[in-house]
C-alpha cells in the first residue's frame, strides 16, 4: 500500500474526534489466531500508520480550530536485538511506510502524553466490549485503568466507534488488495482440487498451504477449516485430523490474507470427483440461495435480511424435497443455523457500522445446509462488494458450478 492510503486513514478517523481530544492505538494487542503464543498487529494501529511492528503506538491529536498532530513511537536501534530478531525500523522508513513525520522513541510516550494531556484531556483507546484487565500491559483496557488512577481529570472515550464506521467502507486501494488476496486463494483451492481423492483432511489443507506461500500470501484469514463428511456440519471444526473416504463430501473454509487484507471462501468438493444425486440436491439448494443472496444484496438492505431471504427460500425448499415437514423458522434452524454475511476486510470479520449496507461495503454471502443424520455439510462462500445499485462478485473465478467441479476433478486425475 502507498503511504497516502494511510495518510488518508488517520484523516478519517480525525474527521471523526472531538475537538481537544487524543487517540492512542497501540500495536501488539492481537493474538496470532493461528499462533495463540504469539502475538499480530493490531488492525486498527495498522490501519493509522501500515507498519508491521510490534511494541508501536501511533497518537492522534485533534486539536482546537481543528489544528491535528499524528506522532509515532518506536523502539530506538538495539545493536543486540538487530542480531537476534533484527533491526526496527528507521524513523526514516516508517515515514516511507505511514506518511508520520514526528517519529519518536517509545522513552518519551508518557511524558508526551502526559504533556499533551494537560491541554487535551479527553482520551481515545479503542476498547473491546470483551477486554479485561487481567491482559498484558498496554492492552487499552488496562491502560485506561492507569491514566484515570494517575490522571483522574482526563475523560476515556472508546476509539473503537470511530475505526468501525471508518472501516465500514473500503476504499480503492483496499478493495485491489483485497482481490489478490482472493485469487491466492483460488490458486489454493485449484492445488487443491488437482489433487483431490481419499486422504487425510490435513493432507488436502497442505496444497492450500503451500500455495498460498508459493503465490506471495503474507499469511491466513484464519484457521483453515477441512471438514469432510459428518465433520461438515460443524461450523467451526478445525482439526482436520479426520480420513476425507470415497462417496464423502469435503467442506473448505479458507482464505489467504495478504498485508492483513482477508479473502474469505468456502467451497464444498466430493472427495471422489462425483456428486451423488442427493449431494447435487443439496448442493444445488445452497447455489441458488447463494445466487438469491446477490440478487437482493444492495445499499439500503441489512445483512439480517438478506439471512431472512435466505431462510424463507430455505422454507419453501427444504419443505419441497421433504427434509421439514412444516415451513416454520424452527424447522429450517435445524438445517441452517449461522447468518449468511459479515464484514470483511483487514479482519475477516471486519469492524463495521451495524447499518444498513452502503456502497464500498465488503461482505461474505455464504449459505449453508447441515444434514448430520446424512453426514452432509455444504457451504458456498464468496465475497461480494456493495455497489450503489446492487453488488459485484468479488470471486467469480473461482470454481463452483457442480458440472465444473467434476469435469476439472477428472481431467486433473
Amino acid at each position: 500500500m502507498e503511504r497516502y492510503v494511510f495518510e488518508r486513514n488517520r484523516k478519517k478517523i480525525l474527521n471523526q474526534m472531538e475537538e481537544g481530544s487524543v487517540l492512542l492505538s497501540f500495536s501488539t494487542n492481537k493474538h496470532l489466531e493461528t499462533h495463540p503464543d504469539k502475538f499480530d498487529v493490531n488492525r486498527n494501529y495498522y490501519y493509522v500508520s501500515g507498519v508491521f511492528e510490534y511494541e508501536n503506538i501511533v497518537m492522534l491529536v485533534k486539536g482546537h480550530n481543528n489544528k491535528t498532530n499524528e506522532i509515532i513511537f518506536i523502539n530506538p536501534y538495539d545493536e543486540l536485538k538487530a542480531k537476534w530478531v533484527g533491526a526496527p525500523l528507521s524513523p526514516e522508513e516508517i515515514y516511507e511506510i505511514s506518511g508520520i513525520t514526528d517519529v519518536r522513541n517509545l522513552e518519551n510516550f508518557d511524558s508526551t502524553l502526559t504533556t499533551v494531556l494537560a491541554s487535551f484531556n479527553k482520551l481515545y483507546l479503542d476498547i473491546e466490549a470483551n477486554e479485561n484487565l487481567d491482559e498484558p500491559p498496554y492492552y487499552e483496557a488496562l491502560f485506561a485503568e492507569r491514566i484515570t488512577k494517575r490522571l483522574p481529570y482526563v475523560k476515556i472515550l472508546n476509539g473503537r466507534a470511530l475505526f468501525q464506521h471508518a472501516r465500514t467502507i473500503k476504499e480503492p486501494e483496499e478493495i485491489e488488495e483485497m482481490k489478490k488476496a482472493i485469487e491466492i486463494t483460488n490458486k489454493g483451492i485449484i492445488n487443491i482440487l488437482k489433487h483431490m481423492g481419499p486422504q487425510m483432511e490435513y493432507q488436502l489443507e497442505s496444497y492450500f498451504d503451500q500455495a498460498v506461500k508459493y503465490y506471495g500470501g503474507t499469511g491466513y484469514s484464519f484457521p483453515t477449516i477441512a471438514a469432510s463428511g459428518a465433520n461438515s456440519c460443524c461450523l467451526h471444526y478445525s482439526f482436520n485430523n479426520s480420513m476425507a473416504e470415497d462417496g464423502d463430501l469435503i467442506l473448505f473454509d479458507l482464505g489467504a490474507s495478504l498485508n492483513c487484507y482477508c479473502a474469505d471462501i468456502s467451497r464444498t468438493f466430493p472427495v471422489n470427483g462425483k456428486f451423488t444425486p442427493r449431494q447435487r440436491q443439496i448442493y444445488n439448494i445452497v447455489l441458488n440461495g447463494q445466487k438469491l443472496i446477490f440478487d437482493n444484496a444492495k445499499p439500503g438492505i441489512t445483512t439480517r435480511g438478506l439471512n431472512q431471504i435466505l431462510r424463507d427460500y430455505y422454507k419453501e425448499e427444504l419443505y419441497k424435497i421433504g427434509l421439514i415437514k412444516e415451513k416454520t423458522e424452527e424447522e429450517v434452524s435445524k438445517y441452517y443455523y449461522h447468518g449468511c454475511s459479515h464484514h470483511i476486510g483487514i479482519d475477516c470479520h471486519d469492524l463495521c457500522d451495524y447499518t444498513p449496507l452502503q456502497a464500498g461495503s465488503i461482505i461474505s454471502n455464504e449459505p449453508g445446509l447441515y444434514i448430520a443424520e446424512e453426514g452432509i455439510g455444504i457451504r458456498i462462500e464468496d465475497d461480494i462488494l456493495i455497489t450503489e445499485d446492487g453488488a459485484e462478485w468479488l470471486s467469480p473465478q473461482i470454481i463452483k458450478e457442480p458440472d465444473e467441479i467434476e469435469k476439472f476433478i477428472e481431467e486433473n486425475k
